[in-house]
């Protein structure tokens, strides 16, 4: 998988990624009522333009992404100086309000998520295959304290083998997943699109006790 991935990057083979920012995050993040200063965590970000939206809203922006190449593109295509440092098993690149740290996502440890209250899922449950989305439901559940908010959007597909990224995670799965560690309300379901894709809106909210 991680493989696969890192390919993808290399070969320019990212038609997952959005030239704009989601419609999704622009309609429904106002909702989760969360105070500017929160910084947001990203899991597999990609070079995700609704990063740079996040910092417009006031949140500093923690970003989680496996390939180096997404991430030298996303300060390449922006503006202000890039910092570099390690921390633990992480290479960081900061460019304003923006941490983007290469590296393993399940690497990231509780320690280092203590400033964390909020967190936006686009493209990251749905780019796992089906034996690593418990693991990543329950790390999530670990970093966050009870009241942590998020937006998390979620596709399924009508019929076909499942070939992923991106995996139809269908709402039976996002619930099993996802409803002991976090509250769920389903706020959007859109039809499906021309390749039969149907896209689903989540808000989260973490319930306690919280890390352990």
């Amino acid at each position: 998988m991680a493989n696969e991935w890192l390919e993808r990057w290399r070969e320019g083979r990212i038609g997952f990624h959005r030239e704009t920012v989601h419609p999704a995050l622009l309609r429904h993040w106002p909702a989760l009522d969360v105070a500017a200063g929160g910084k947001v965590l990203v899991p597999l970000c990609g070079k995700s333009l609704d990063m740079r939206w996040l910092v417009e809203q006031g949140h500093p922006v923690l970003g989680i992404e496996l390939s180096s190449e997404a991430i030298e593109q996303f300060v390449s295509e922006g503006a202000g100086e890039v910092s570099r440092y390690r921390q633990g098993h992480f290479d960081v690149c900061r460019q304003a309000s923006i941490e983007l740290w290469c590296g393993d996502f399940f690497h990231f440890h509780i320690d280092q998520a203590h400033e964390i209250g909020v967190f936006y899922d686009r493209a990251a449950l749905i780019a796992l295959p089906p034996a690593a989305r418990q693991r990543y439901a329950f790390h999530m559940a670990q970093l966050l304290l009870p009241g942590a908010r998020g937006l998390l959007i979620s596709l399924t597909h009508g019929s076909g083998p499942d070939k992923g990224p991106p995996y139809s995670v269908d709402h039976a799965e996002v619930q099993r997943l996802l409803s002991p560690n976090f509250e769920l309300t389903l706020l959007e379901e859109r039809p499906p699109d021309e390749r039969r894709w149907r896209e689903s809106v989540w808000s989260l909210v973490r319930r306690g006790p919280g890390r352990e």
